[in-house]
């Protein structure tokens, strides 16, 4: 499956300006250019792994919160995550729950 590479810079850049930092400011600390860190945010490159591992460091943020909603199957990944947590609860509390998921899709 295919990576949205226009969505995984959108949410490097959006994490790059809540730190109030430029392009420039984030290229110095993973030890880039800043036209390249424009290409990542600009969805035009994707970073190498290690790239990567050091744009989430300097951000001080997790891959989950880059990579949530990139690739088409990240949502699937989260709903087996919520699906193995909603078996460990009671009966009582699966059906409180799913009452609120009705609730909620039924807007």
């Amino acid at each position: 499956m295919k990576l949205n590479e226009q969505k995984l810079g959108q949410k490097i850049r959006s994490a790059r300006i809540k730190k109030q930092w430029r392009q420039d400011d984030l290229a110095e600390r993973i030890g880039k250019s800043t036209t390249y860190v424009g290409m990542i945010e600009r969805g035009e490159r994707l970073p190498a792994l290690d790239t990567f591992v050091d744009i989430l460091i300097a951000l001080d943020i997790t891959a989950d919160q880059v990579l949530c909603d990139v690739p088409q199957y990240g949502m699937h990944v989260r709903l087996l995550q919520y699906e193995s947590k909603i078996c460990e609860l009671s009966q009582k509390e699966k059906e409180r729950l799913y009452e609120i998921i009705d609730v909620y899709l039924n807007k």
